[in-house]
């Protein structure tokens, strides 16, 4: 067994940081700062710290220890949504310590908080709190497996300084794909780049509490290793596996998995394949994640998500202009006007893996999936699982393009709308868990 973990979060970087106090803190052991306004700068390679009656001047490295546990600070103004369609800012409150470091020569401010305190606000951000018991011990489990699985592998990358390039280019094509190794100084952000966190603002319900603390220390193993356990929105019907979205390894517990009780008739589900890919987005077959239920929906989609409804199977319409203008402005890259968006390469999924942009002054490859939804959207597109059809030509110029496509997210391992109709239909969140990663097994690593 193990000691519970304490996690770095990283939760905003600006040029000045404002935030409040709500109780007592020391600054690194020795100054008290009462509570109320403060803001933290960068000035002449220090951090400067000003409130109403101190003012303090430290090296990069900073960390404000509450004086009891009913201390708590406000962050003002952090962005939520980074990129995505709803992206907003709003004050959040946090429990635990306060870091600031300076990165780029601004202010970075980390919450350094216990793992379990941690999950309590990120299963109240990513679902609701009128979702399953079963569904919010899944989302316990998986939560944790994922976060302790990053950080033991950032120990062993760094003990073996083995690194995976994420972005590899040529003249005719770039690759390249995200993930938590983006963070230096602290363990994970707090947004859905890694796991939504969202502090004590989301606040935790009796029943996430107690989904938690049924589950405490409880993860995901595969030969003796914790899961990376990753999970999305939907999945579309399908869920992609690991290596076509990440680095490539092989993750034998993410495999392709059919979100249904039973196989679809009348598919071909080989979606690598072009034909079967474009008849199963086309359509809409039966799956767990395929469900219009506005009371399962409202357990994984909070206020904000609930503004996409679509996520299922959705589609996307730009004129030549909007999508020539849009590449250009995502990729840098100007291809002229557009002539085609062809498929090269796609997942298990249907998710595409490589694009081909076909344009009258450059044609260019693009990968993997997340690289593709953040060039054809001015946030992300919901998923790469998508077919095109070109409309209104003009010689070889298609005056409109319309995207159809399926799911919400990368669609690796769990797909939250898929478990939420699981625990409504009765399923425990052991075999919720075991669905969607294969071989699998329940391991306790801390009381």
């Amino acid at each position: 067994m193990i000691h519970e973990p304490i996690i770095k979060v990283g939760i905003l970087s600006g040029s000045e940081i404002s935030f409040r106090l709500n109780g007592i803190f020391s600054l690194n052991g020795n100054n008290l700062l009462q509570d109320g306004e403060y803001k933290i700068r960068v000035q002449d390679g220090q951090m400067l710290l000003k409130g109403k009656k101190q003012e303090l001047q430290f090296r990069n490295f900073g960390i404000l220890h509450p004086e009891n546990q009913n201390c708590t600070f406000d962050l003002i103004d952090v962005t939520i949504g980074i990129q995505f369609h709803w992206e907003r800012k709003e004050d959040q409150k946090f429990k635990g310590g306060l870091q600031f470091l300076i990165e780029d020569n601004k202010v970075t401010a980390i919450n350094l908080i216990p793992l379990e305190d941690y999950l309590i606000s990120v299963i109240s951000s990513e679902m609701s709190a009128t979702s399953s018991m079963e569904l919010l011990k899944a989302h316990a489990v998986i939560s944790r497996s994922w976060l302790m699985a990053q950080l033991e592998k950032g120990e062993k990358l760094k003990k073996s300084g083995a690194q995976f390039t994420p972005d590899t280019q040529t003249e005719s094509e770039r690759v390249k794909w995200y993930d938590r190794e983006d963070h230096l100084n602290f363990d994970v952000c707090a947004d859905d780049h890694c796991q939504r966190y969202q502090g004590i603002t989301r606040a935790g319900t009796p029943i996430v509490e107690e989904a938690i603390d049924a589950t405490r220390g409880l993860v995901l193993t595969y030969e003796d290793e914790i899961c990376d356990a990753r999970f999305s929105k939907s999945c579309g019907g399908v869920t992609e596996v690991f290596e076509n979205v990440w680095e490539p390894i092989p993750h034998p517990y993410l495999p392709k998995i059919i979100d249904n009780d039973a196989t679809p008739d009348n598919y071909n589900l080989d979606l690598t394949e072009e034909s079967a890919a474009e008849a199963w987005i086309r359509n809409s077959p039966p799956a767990f994640c395929n469900t219009t239920d506005k009371h399962v929906l409202s357990q994984v989609l909070n206020d904000y998500d609930q503004e996409t409804n679509d996520f299922y199977r959705w589609k996307v319409e730009y004129s030549q202009s909007e999508l020539s203008n849009l590449l250009l402005s995502r990729t840098g890259i100007d291809f002229g006007e557009i002539i085609d968006l062809i498929p090269i390469e796609r997942g298990a999924s249907g998710r595409l893996i490589r694009l081909k942009i076909i344009g009258t002054k450059k044609t260019f490859i693009i990968g993997k999936e997340l690289e593709i939804r953040k060039s054809l959207s001015t946030s992300h597109l919901y998923s790469s699982a998508f077919v095109v059809d070109r409309e209104e030509l003009k010689g070889n110029i298609p005056g409109k393009f319309i995207l159809t496509g399926a799911g919400w997210g990368h669609g690796v391992g769990l797909c939250q709308i898929g478990a939420a109709v699981m625990g409504a239909k009765g399923y425990s969140f052991k075999e919720i868990l075991l669905h969607y990663f294969k071989g699998a097994s329940l391991e306790k690593k801390y009381n």
